[in-house]
């Protein structure tokens, strides 16, 4: 396959031409990596107005996903799904989105405008979680008339939803299916595929990086061959009201050298991985240690079967030299690719079996899903006049700009919600001092 981004850099580097463009280090650099950072020069494409080397990337990755088209991102999937909302809506702004939604979302919301109501799941389970049923999709599609329907899956503890089924349903009642499957940019290359787009989503976004070897803030927005088609003519528009008017030469050299790597095999070395990862479960659950049912590239362990602090097991972690994705007060969470090697599942399957166990004591938690009381729009909260106040005083106060620690990105309440006694509980649980309410 040619790479023709790569290329082009690659002989722009060597080329020796005075640089009297942007950017300022002029192609050096204690990086290394400076010499293939440029801007849209003459024969590098412009990635919004693409129709050279880009797009033949871009077709590239196209095919691979086998979508309409497919679209760089060098701003993560922050800038897709900002894009994918935009091409939904246009008169019509209600979006129904299952509850656990990251931050992305909400900004994205407030800057369009719109009319946002949620889906429901468990109310038991964890905040992050955001698996959404079939049957409350529908109950919510009898009750509005969306724009579209908005999921992430998988979330970030690797829940999976029934996007082929959500899909057939919204389909009959007339309208898109958005994902946000920024943690599932693999999927694809299982077999089956388990991509939103196979499984009938209109469009969806992957964080390119999250999975697959590319640099962080690769990311893709995917357009589906059985969407409208104008959402593809638009898409590069859309995508342009909210970037940045100098997209990373870098990120789009390495989604472009991905899409090499895809196609050299990559099906077969993540097979491989998936089943390293499944014995490593396999031997943890023969210990008596319990995991999450999640995708395929991750592994979830609840931290109350653990006779460990939060704080010791993290530090047993890192004596181990081992560093996972995110640990809060329930979960571990450990993203793996065919990048890790054997020894390193070893060494954290080692690491784990060397944890003593609780012997069945419970530990409570918290309630991580609950139902705040809308008081103004999204975009009203947002843009408004807003303070930082201690947790303790803002119940009763309406929450501004969402207060939520990167990962997981999800807030515990949105904008313009009230904050209950049972939400700054939540906030206190997870480690939040202080959030920001309206004045």
């Amino acid at each position: 396959m040619r790479t023709p981004i790569y290329d082009f850099l690659e002989k722009y580097a060597a080329s020796g031409v005075a640089r009297f463009h942007m950017p300022g280090h002029k192609g050096r650099g204690r990086l290394g990596a400076e010499r293939y950072d440029i801007t849209e020069i003459t024969g590098a494409d412009n990635l919004y107005l693409a129709d050279g080397i880009i797009e033949e990337s871009e077709n590239n990755a196209t095919r691979l996903f086998g979508t309409a088209h497919t679209f760089y991102s060098t701003e993560g999937s922050t800038l897709a799904i900002k894009a994918m909302l935009k091409l939904a809506t246009g008169k019509n702004k209600r979006i129904l989105a299952a509850r656990a939604v990251h931050k992305s979302f909400v900004y994205a919301a407030a800057l369009l405008d719109l009319d946002v109501e949620f889906i429901y799941g468990n109310d038991t389970c964890h905040y992050a979680d955001s698996r959404i049923s079939p049957d409350a999709v529908f109950a919510a599609l009898r009750e509005h008339t969306p724009a579209a329907v908005y999921i992430t899956s998988p979330d970030y503890l690797g829940n999976i939803s029934d996007v082929e089924k959500i899909a057939e349903l919204c389909h009959q009642f007339g309208t898109l299916l958005l994902v946000d499957n920024a943690h599932g940019a693999y999927l694809n290359f299982l077999n089956p595929s388990r991509h939103p787009i196979a499984l009938g989503a209109d469009m969806c976004c992957d964080s390119a990086h999250k999975t697959l070897p590319a640099l962080t803030g690769a990311a893709y927005l995917h357009i589906s061959k059985m969407a409208p088609k104008d959402l593809v003519y638009a898409a590069r528009g859309a995508m342009s009201l909210f970037a940045s008017t100098s997209p990373s030469y870098l990120t789009m050299a390495s989604l472009d050298l991905c899409n090499a790597y895809i196609e050299d095999s990559y099906s077969d070395r993540l097979k491989k991985t998936v089943s390293e990862l499944f014995r490593v479960k396999r031997a943890l659950g023969d210990a008596g240690i319990s995991f999450l049912d999640t995708e395929p590239l991750k592994l979830v362990l609840p931290l109350s079967q653990f006779n460990l602090t939060l704080s010791d097991f993290y530090d047993h972690l890192s004596k181990c030299n081992i560093e996972p994705e995110m640990i809060d007060s329930e979960y571990a969470v450990f993203m793996v690719s065919p990048e890790n090697t054997a020894r390193e599942l070893d060494r954290l399957s080692s690491s784990i079996l060397s944890i003593p166990l609780n012997n069945g004591e419970k530990r409570d938690t918290p309630v991580g899903v609950i139902r705040p009381k809308r008081r103004v729009s999204i975009r009203e909260a947002v843009f408004s006049e807003s303070e930082r106040v201690a947790v303790a005083d803002a119940v009763g106060r309406i929450c501004a700009a969402p207060t939520v620690a990167c990962p997981p990105a999800v807030p515990i309440v949105i904008s313009g919600e009230e904050i209950d006694g049972q939400a700054a509980s939540l906030f206190s649980h997870y480690g939040l001092q202080y959030v920001e309410v309206l004045r």
